[in-house]
């Protein structure tokens, strides 16, 4: 496995991004929300890190990824395909991926929310769910916290760029 991000930018992103995806998980697995603060926590280390660890170019590109995403998400959001939270996290995510990595993080996503989804949906009919007995996504029908995929995502992501990046 090769990835196009490069080994050195993800292992500068990771210990600043890992605790934003699981702050996104765990609010959108207590509450069904991602918090505005997360997102933009998330734009913030893009804009630093980015800035120290990416070529010129490349750092414009990848924030014009933000833009494209966002509009997308809006989009998307207005004809009820996701949430706003899940939309706004996906468009900060989206600095933090290498434009040539974009069919391998579709792989990682699909096993991310494969993995996920059957994880919570176990977890919530077994006596696991005592451990956490009032978090919002039990209780929400066939509603899935996305925040805990994306986030999982992201995470994975830039975990195999520190691995196996350029």
């Amino acid at each position: 496995m090769s990835l196009e991000i490069t080994a050195h930018s993800a292992l500068w992103f990771l210990p600043f991004v890992l605790p934003v995806c699981a702050w996104v998980a765990l609010s959108d697995l207590r509450r069904m929300k991602i918090p505005n603060t997360a997102v933009l926590t998330l734009v913030g280390i893009f804009l630093v890190v980015g800035l120290l660890t990416l070529p010129l170019v490349d750092y414009a590109w990848r924030l014009s990824h933000l833009a494209v995403m966002l509009v997308a998400g809006i989009a998307m959001n207005a004809v009820r395909l996701m949430g706003a939270g899940d939309a706004k996290f996906i468009a900060a995510a989206a600095p933090f991926v290498a434009l040539g990595d974009a069919a391998t993080l579709a792989f990682i996503f699909a096993a991310t929310l494969l993995g996920a989804f059957v994880t919570h949906r176990a977890i919530m009919y077994s006596p696991l769910r005592r451990l956490a007995p009032d978090w919002q996504s039990w209780h929400t029908g066939k509603k899935f916290p996305m925040g805990l995929a994306l986030g999982g995502t992201l995470a994975i992501y830039l975990s195999l760029g520190a691995l196996y990046g350029a």
